[in-house]
């Protein structure tokens, strides 16, 4: 459940918050019935609210789609309340389907590091919670050695005044989220949250990489 921005909301949600561990699943919420087209990839990232980190890739030259969903947790086919009370392990997350042949991983990860806050742990804007932590996910050695590298990278160059928390981790199982969370930003844009975090974010992102958009962008 995203964080709302009253003081009234947050005391409800603390009281709907179940002392229950989650159970496994042994069926997914939702699946994409459409397959990879050949010749993409699929890249991994949480970095808050997956709402708006759908909206920041699928602004990108070179992505074709980014799905919304779970991972770097324990908990088999988690739902959406599950994910909630921060018992599962897993942060929001998206799936970038990508081209290689026109934007790279390593400029993915630019874009990862470029459009949320990577020094706050277990917290993106309002959002708090160890669902809404930040991890690079890798696929492969050489996928991690480019995070690890960038992250060097902006150290070296002191682009963050706080120490960078970014989980590393190789991606174990990626559980797609209920379908009503699928291009939520885009299906929603009178909603509240919307409104007042996720645009917002996505525009902070835009403007600060111009190059890096899609020309309807």
């Amino acid at each position: 459940m995203k964080t709302v921005l009253s003081i009234l909301a947050v005391i409800t949600l603390q009281t709907c918050i179940s002392s229950t561990p989650p159970i496994n699943y042994p069926e997914a919420v939702w699946e994409p019935q459409v397959a990879v087209p050949q010749g993409l990839k699929k890249a991994y990232f949480a970095s808050g609210c997956f709402w708006c980190v759908e909206a920041v890739y699928e602004s990108v030259k070179g992505v074709s789609e980014a799905y919304s969903g779970y991972a770097g947790g324990f908990t088999k086919n988690p739902n959406y309340n599950q994910i909630g009370t921060g018992k599962t392990g897993h942060a929001e997350a998206v799936e970038v389907i990508y081209d290689p042949n026109v934007v790279s991983f390593s400029t993915l990860v630019q874009v990862f590091f470029g459009s949320h806050d990577p020094t706050t742990p277990n917290r993106q804007g309002p959002d708090r919670g160890s669902q809404y932590r930040s991890i690079a996910f890798y696929t492969s050695p050489k996928e991690q050695e480019i995070i690890i590298k960038y992250i060097e990278l902006l150290k070296e160059k002191e682009i963050f005044s706080n120490e960078i928390v970014t989980e590393i981790k190789p991606l174990e199982k990626f559980y797609y989220a209920e379908e009503y969370h699928q291009n939520y930003e885009k299906n929603n844009p009178n909603n509240l949250y919307v409104r007042q975090v996720s645009i917002p974010r996505l525009r902070k992102f835009q403007n600060a990489y111009p190059e890096l958009l899609k020309e309807n962008h």
